[in-house]
């Protein structure tokens, strides 16, 4: 889905230019993204495998939630948002807990560029929540042990977005950091 984003220089600071996602991706244009790392009392962590139709990565097992910041959001009002829209959780924005932001520049094709600054959170959610994902964005949702995750993304990175095994190692650390 097309949406309008703000666009940030190569600090991440706001522009005041506002942009459709297609046009920022195409074009290279920096702009704000979140993750959410949803994770239970119990040392698990929700991860979900991409949708086939995505351009980047399809099929690929990632974090809980992701998504594009719109036009005037904050990374909170956006995380929520793309919680609700994803897997179909109303969560308590106030309960994220900031992780980190991360740049990143990858570029899939001539056409398809990310430039992005990434506001990675971590949310408690129970288990038991009902999930209902997104079918255009999510294949499957998967609870996974942090052990099962931690030896998935050092034996089989293939199945998993690349990131640096460092950045998922991070994410472990501060969920158990939690438990």
């Amino acid at each position: 889905m097309d949406e309008l984003i703000d666009i940030l220089d190569e600090n991440g600071k706001q522009t005041g230019k506002v942009e459709l996602k297609s046009k920022a991706h195409q074009l290279g244009l920096f702009h704000a993204t979140v993750h959410i790392w949803c994770y239970s009392k119990t040392g698990k962590v929700l991860l979900q495998q991409r949708g086939s139709d995505k351009k980047a990565n399809p099929l690929k097992w990632d974090v809980s939630v992701a998504g594009h910041i719109g036009a005037g959001e904050t990374p909170e009002l956006g995380a929520s948002r793309e919680v609700q829209e994803e897997i179909g959780v109303t969560i308590d924005s106030k309960k994220l807990q900031p992780l980190t932001i991360i740049k990143i520049e990858k570029k899939y094709s001539e056409r398809f560029w990310d430039r992005e600054f990434t506001h990675t959170f971590l949310y408690e959610l129970e288990e038991l929540t009902p999930l209902t994902k997104q079918e255009a964005e999510v294949e499957t949702l998967e609870w996974f042990t942090l052990q099962e995750f931690e030896k998935l993304v050092s034996e089989d990175d293939k199945m998993f977005v690349p990131n640096s095994e460092n950045r998922y190692k991070e994410v472990i650390a501060a969920i158990k950091s939690r438990l």
